[in-house]
């Protein structure tokens, strides 16, 4: 999002995964749909430019098969969401059938869950963090507030003011240690990263939402993709 990043530069070939992933996970481009109806028939898509580009006036980017892509690079794009809101249960019992017991009535509910991190903690207890979006905040506590006797926590917190930010390339695929490279990255500018998940060609981390223009700037420096 250049108005996020005053750096950000026109990527000329995008494949249609790593566009699929931009769209779900916060970039406003292309709607998701769209997407996976062109890269189900294999049907080329040109996206006309946003905004204006001396060198190259006039021209957009191409979504395309993988294929079709020469040289690809390890990440191609930094997506970020605020819609995101985290709950935090505490002294859940570690044994079978606990995280059915949490997750089956969020779903029942038409909630769709995220990011999940569970921390076992001593004497067979464990802490369990998930994120939901921000509209669902409000009725997912509820939801789990009402089972609580159903899952057995000591305690249930929650926060709203929290923000994913995602790296997506096709070339994470070929390239080892690039998650580890944006850990260090935003530790050392200051960011705190409370939760992680990864996939083949993304990653996205949780993070207070006061940094969230920083973090999603550090890490396109980080991996080659601002302006010359």
């Amino acid at each position: 999002d250049p108005r996020v990043v005053p750096k950000a530069r026109r990527m000329y070939k995008i494949a249609f995964e790593e566009m699929l992933e931009m769209a779900s996970l916060g970039a406003k481009v292309l709607q998701v749909r769209s997407v996976e109806v062109a890269m189900v028939h294999g049907v080329q898509t040109y996206v006309r430019p946003s905004f204006d580009d001396p060198e190259n006036p006039g021209q957009g980017t191409l979504i395309c098969n993988e294929e079709d892509i020469v040289e690809a690079q390890v990440v191609t794009g930094i997506a970020f969401s605020r819609d995101e809101a985290q709950i935090t249960l505490r002294g859940v019992a570690d044994k079978p059938g606990v995280a059915a017991a949490v997750f089956m009535p969020l779903a029942e509910a038409g909630i769709n869950v995220d990011m999940i991190v569970q921390v076992v903690s001593e004497e067979g207890m464990t802490d369990m963090t998930f994120t939901v979006g921000t509209a669902d905040y409000e009725r997912a506590f509820a939801i789990i507030e009402k089972v609580k006797d159903a899952i057995g926590f000591a305690s249930i917190t929650g926060e709203k003011d929290v923000a994913k930010i995602s790296a997506i390339g096709i070339g994470m695929r070929s390239h080892a240690g690039v998650a580890a490279e944006a850990f260090r990255a935003l530790s050392q500018k200051g960011v705190n990263i409370r939760a992680i998940t990864t996939s083949e060609i993304k990653f996205s981390v949780l993070i207070d939402e006061a940094y969230t223009e920083l973090a999603v700037r550090t890490l396109h420096s980080l991996y080659g993709l601002d302006a010359a």
